[in-house]
């Protein structure tokens, strides 16, 4: 293995940008690790065929490097390097191979051929959320208006809603009950594109005992048996989900 080649079909010696080819080089140096001892040697014709060679005493800890990065244990610089030589093959509408000789592949990098992620559009849902406004805009009785939810990750979500939520800017947190598109990252987590406020309510931000002590003075209720009921409020706030 003291030869190695790195195919790209997508490109021949003499219409590969001279840039590419020094980005292609660099992640490929990062990939077999080793720096010291790897070195270019040429560019065969054809299809672009980086051939390089191996200094006899790292070719087997080069060779370990491949072989546990082929079974899905390589160390993490060459995992990065494979994934950013396949991201640049895909971007540039082509496949490649790491190859000893001119068949045999070491490393296959499907790069365009790679499956696409499932692309599942915007869903639209009824729910409901609590922020504050920190941004209402526009002319017509149904105005752009941004929502920054009430949580420990303050989204803004972007939202179009009724000219009456503009007195509460930047002061008063909201409840806003609507209709909600959301889409589904490649991640899997979902995200809010757009909400239309059918209607809000303005929450009640006094403090805990204050509505303790709301609560119990409404009789029959049963907040007057509750022997901790700060500590139950708590539960009920922090147990609740912002969106919903």
């Amino acid at each position: 293995m003291d030869e190695l080649r790195f195919k790209i079909d997508a490109f021949r010696p003499d219409t590969i940008p001279m840039a590419r080819l020094a980005e292609y080089m660099a992640q490929l140096a990062s990939l077999l690790g080793n720096e010291q001892g790897v070195h270019f040697v040429r560019l065969d014709p054809g299809s672009v065929e980086l051939v390089h060679r191996i200094d006899e005493m790292d070719q087997p800890k080069v060779h370990a490097r491949l072989t546990a990065l082929r079974e899905g244990n390589g160390p993490a610089d060459a995992i990065k390097a494979f994934s950013r030589l396949d991201d640049m093959l895909a971007n540039d509408n082509a496949i490649g191979a790491l190859m000893t000789g001119q068949t045999s592949v070491i490393i296959q990098f499907p790069g365009k051929d790679r499956p696409k992620p499932v692309d599942y559009g915007a869903f639209a849902q009824q729910g409901s959320f609590d922020g504050i406004p920190v941004k209402v805009g526009g002319l017509a009785e149904t105005v752009s208006i941004f929502l920054q939810e009430l949580g420990p990750s303050p989204l803004v979500h972007n939202c179009a809603g009724s000219r009456a939520i503009a007195p509460h800017l930047f002061e008063t947190p909201i409840r806003v009950h609507g209709m909600g598109r959301w889409r589904r990252e490649i991640s899997g987590a979902w995200t809010l594109v757009k909400f239309t406020i059918g209607d809000f309510e303005v929450l009640d931000d006094a403090p805990l005992d204050t509505v303790v002590a709301r609560l119990r003075g409404i009789h029959g209720n049963g907040w007057r048996d509750v022997e901790h009921p700060l500590a139950t409020l708590r539960g009920l706030r922090d147990g609740e989900d912002s969106v919903h």
